[in-house]
């Protein structure tokens, strides 16, 4: 059961009940190899989340006007994130609504065949938490099935959408099967995740606010938010998360939306940090998939 803090008076929630909030979801040992594949100075693990007309849908809502938004970071989006990733011989993480997936399956194939992992995003982008425990279970299983139907590849990562979480996700997350989470804000290494205590055997690859392109380019009426940072200034906070990753020999990990990234004035920041990376020394790009297999066996 999910601990409830008082939210009138929370200076009055007694300490087993703080303590059972904290301890719900906690940063287990850290996963930080010493060394990375290829003698690599550092990781970049780059990844979309394909949210496509579910980030409407999943709202409860279909404006005409908004779904067309969505479709465009399919249409448009995705193959201009093909092309440079392609151009760079770099490989990705792709999240998938199931359902953005069911809209056009064979929008997939072009992504698989690239050798970019498809993972799980939700069903249809919906607030995981808000579901109740036995919901949730299904929504991850069903979602889990149909990207592995339409893809013919287990999915083996999950991420949250908009990164919410129940009491219950991670410990559904780990009991189905997954090999890691990326939802979570902990650290900017990456970390096994417990579970009340427990170990689940899931690496956390973690993400945040700050290395997501949504923060500083999306455009959105409600809640009311607008592009309040120029590309060229979103370059400039991503190059110093990775410069601080590569000297330390760690791992930058960035999000990106392709109906936010995928148009032709901002696709070049794609590129341009790619050729940063590459121009600083030896980086690792793996698909998160291959990430945590990495740091779990050497972390």
């Amino acid at each position: 059961m999910k601990p409830t803090i008082n939210h009138e008076r929370p200076w009055d929630t007694d300490e087993a009940t703080w303590r059972s909030a904290v301890n719900q979801v906690r940063a287990g040992r850290e996963l930080a190899p010493k060394t990375w594949p290829g003698g690599a100075q550092c990781a970049m693990a780059l990844s979309f989340d394909c949210d496509h007309e579910t980030f409407e849908l999943g709202m409860g809502k279909a404006a005409v006007g908004r779904l067309a938004w969505g479709e465009f970071g399919r249409r448009r989006g995705v193959p201009r994130i093909l092309k440079v990733l392609a151009k760079h011989n770099v490989r990705a993480s792709f999240f998938v609504p199931a359902v953005s997936a069911l809209i056009e399956p064979v929008a997939l194939r072009p992504i698989v065949d690239a050798g970019h992992e498809i993972g799980v995003h939700g069903w249809i982008h919906e607030n995981t938490s808000k579901l109740d425990q036995e919901t949730e279970r299904e929504l991850l299983h069903r979602s889990r099935d149909t990207l592995e139907q339409l893809t013919g590849a287990t999915p083996v990562g999950h991420r949250a959408a908009n990164w919410d979480l129940s009491a219950h996700t991670i410990q559904l997350v780990a009991e189905a099967g997954f090999s890691y989470d990326s939802s979570m804000m902990a650290d900017d290494s990456c970390y096994e995740l417990l579970s009340e205590g427990r170990e689940t055997g899931l690496v956390e690859i973690p993400v945040d606010w700050v290395r997501d392109d949504a923060v500083y380019l999306l455009f959105n009426r409600e809640p009311a938010t607008r592009p309040w940072t120029a590309p060229t200034d979103v370059l400039d906070i991503f190059k110093r998360e990775f410069d601080m990753a590569f000297d330390g020999g760690g791992v930058c990990q960035l999000v990106f939306h392709p109906f936010v990234i995928g148009y032709r004035s901002r696709i070049w920041l794609l590129e341009a940090l790619i050729e940063h990376a590459k121009a600083r020394g030896k980086v690792w790009f793996p698909t998160h998939a291959e990430l945590a297999d990495w740091v779990r066996n050497q972390g």
